[in-house]
């Protein structure tokens, strides 16, 4: 399988999710917009680790495989994963709550996650999906280029 047919698509649907969460912000669904936010990340993130050749586990948060591999990726991509680190493990987290709540205590998604989570989920996942597009854009477009 070519990885940049799959890095695309990969970023195609996080594309998709950042659209779901907006919709989700406007109706008030704001566990939604966690959920897809989360997502979006996974997504980006995957995108991009398959773009520079790591295969990583089949987990929710693949902040530290990033990490790991860090010199594989430019400067200015290296500088944000500590960022993009901490997002992947905070959204991973949220992940089960968004969709289920708490059920043990009873709580239920709408409980936990209020207008404020939401928004910065979001921002968070547009940015990490921004740098993660930025970065197949700029990987493709040198790979291509004659040495």
């Amino acid at each position: 399988m070519r990885m940049d047919l799959l890095a695309k698509d990969y970023l195609e649907r996080a594309r998709s999710r950042v659209i779901d969460a907006t919709s989700a912000l406007a109706r008030g669904a704001y566990p939604d917009v966690v959920r897809y936010s989360q997502e979006c990340v996974e997504l980006s993130l995957k995108a991009v680790l398959r773009i520079v050749g790591v295969e990583y586990p089949r987990v929710h948060d693949v902040g530290d495989i990033l990490e790991l591999h860090a010199d594989r990726f430019s400067d200015w991509f290296r500088a944000h994963i500590p960022e993009f680190r901490r997002i992947s493990m905070d959204l991973a987290q949220k992940r089960g709550p968004s969709l289920y709540g708490i059920e043990k205590l009873g709580k239920p998604p709408s409980e936990i996650f209020g207008e404020e989570d939401a928004r910065r989920a979001l921002n968070e996942a547009k940015f990490v999906y921004e740098m993660c597009y930025k970065f197949f854009k700029e990987f493709y477009r040198t790979s291509a280029s004659p040495s």
